[in-house]
């Protein structure tokens, strides 16, 4: 399965879109600041994820959702 996921950091309430086929060792690694684009923003909470059983789906997934309709989208469906 790969899975597009949603992070929500607790210092600035920004969120960070990705994605991953591994999302407990992805978090893990959100969280202990070993991905360099979020290490300055932890601690994080994970808000959602979306699982898929095509990578490429998945990718396409989290490419519409960091694009301006994506985010409009996300946004609509947090609130």
């Amino acid at each position: 399965m790969y899975y597009v996921y949603v992070l929500q950091s607790a210092k600035d309430n920004k969120y960070y879109i990705g994605s991953t086929s591994d999302l407990k060792s992805r978090f893990s690694d959100h969280q202990s600041g070993k991905v360099a684009s979020t290490k300055h923003r932890i601690p994080f909470m994970l808000i959602c994820y979306e699982a898929y059983q095509s990578k490429l789906i998945a990718q396409r997934r989290e490419k519409f959702l960091k694009s301006s309709d994506g985010h409009k989208d996300l946004y609509r469906r947090l609130k």
